[in-house]
């Protein structure tokens, strides 16, 4: 087999989808849990002799001595370790502690367990709050008004979800609301003005879903779609505005690669409208994303997955948005490379947790530490 060739190859296995890679050498192997091309969390890399493609120096996981001394002066790992490795998590800050919810765990099996992480202690607890009724990974978390609200994500059969849980702090337990209209996982979720948006995810296909619910009475409607469907993207509100960044979806032509995006859209909550932004200086799936307090937006770690069209690599980029000047400014870089992770904002300090350390299946229970300059 020449250096650069290249085939993939999907077959049908025991109700499974089951593709594989041949590209430079390396073989990758995929599972998928239905025709739709779902991934499974689980892949096998074998790597061989050959030399792996080259890949772009910036953005990448390959770093200068400059960003390295950059880490060293803002990043920390201080921040106490999670107590179960986990990736795809959600999370949310409630009573100024930060939640961790649900995820995959080192087998690749979703769970339930909720950690709650005290930065006055920098200590984490898997028992101050009640577990989610049901497991989940890929699902979103907002919370607002002393509870916290956690909605879609893929169940322990590895199906989409549309169900709504709320978590009442007073009384540490949990209640469903009425379900989200459509059923997806690796969707985001945020506040504005009282009420929960769900954006985005996968259902069979990548989605442009914007829906939102009302806390008051139960209720949910459609509001405008995306401009870009996708999947596996983060969020955040600034001023009332919601903006979205990066993520996945599958190329238009042959559906079987998967697309990294470096879209940034923003959606204006009081005129229902969407409007296409300034693109992240990298394209990146499965990142994360936090404000600051001076309405600056931190954009976070990813990958380019097993199955893109790109060299499959991990990605260390802090990359900063300026919504009022629409640039953005390049970052230090966080000390670990990582995907399927969560990153929260309290005060001047962003903490980073969690994620998969390696494309693919992965986990960790790592939480580092940004502290914001200027603050």
């Amino acid at each position: 087999m020449s250096k650069n060739s290249f085939i993939f190859l999907t077959i049908l296995s025991c109700g499974i989808l089951v593709s594989l890679i041949v590209s430079n050498g390396s073989f990758t192997f995929l599972e998928f849990s239905n025709a739709a091309g779902q991934q499974q969390q689980q892949q096998q890399m074998i790597p061989s002799s050959s030399t792996p493609a080259a890949s772009t120096p910036l953005p990448s996981a390959q770093q200068t001595e400059k960003q390295i001394q950059q880490q060293e002066s803002t990043w920390t790992t201080t921040g106490a370790n999670l107590n179960i490795p986990r990736s795809e998590i959600t999370s949310a800050i409630l009573d100024g502690k930060i939640y961790v919810i649900g995820g995959l765990n080192a087998t690749g099996k979703n769970i339930a367990v909720v950690e709650v992480y005290d930065p006055d202690t920098n200590k984490w607890s898997n028992n101050t709050a009640s577990p989610l009724p049901e497991q989940r990974d890929h699902a979103a978390a907002a919370a607002y008004n002393g509870k916290l609200y956690v909605v879609g994500g893929y169940d322990n059969m590895r199906n989409p979800s549309n169900k709504l849980f709320i978590y009442d702090l007073a009384t540490n337990k949990w209640q469903e609301g009425k379900p989200m209209p459509t059923a997806r996982g690796a969707l985001t979720a945020a506040f504005i003005n009282g009420t929960l948006y769900a954006i985005g995810g996968n259902s069979t296909i990548p989605l442009n879903t914007s829906e939102a619910y009302n806390p008051q009475n139960n209720t949910w409607i459609q509001k405008a779609p995306m401009p870009t469907a996708r999947h596996h993207h983060a969020s955040a509100v600034v001023d009332g505005k919601l903006y979205v960044f990066g993520g996945r979806q599958l190329d238009n032509s042959t559906k079987s690669f998967i697309i990294t995006l470096d879209k940034n859209e923003m959606y204006d909550s009081k005129k229902n409208t969407w409007i296409t932004l300034e693109p992240m200086p990298s394209k990146r799936g499965g990142l994360t994303a936090a404000n600051s307090s001076d309405g600056q937006i931190y954009v976070i770690g990813g990958e380019l997955p097993p199955g893109s069209n790109e060299t499959i690599r991990m990605f260390y980029n802090n990359e900063k948005y300026d919504p009022k000047s629409n640039n953005w400014t390049s970052q230090p870089p966080m000390l670990t490379a990582r995907h399927g992770l969560a990153a929260e904002t309290i005060g001047d300090k962003i903490y980073v947790i969690a994620g998969g350390i390696k494309p693919g299946l992965s986990v960790s229970n790592l939480n580092e530490i940004f502290q914001i300059k200027g603050h």
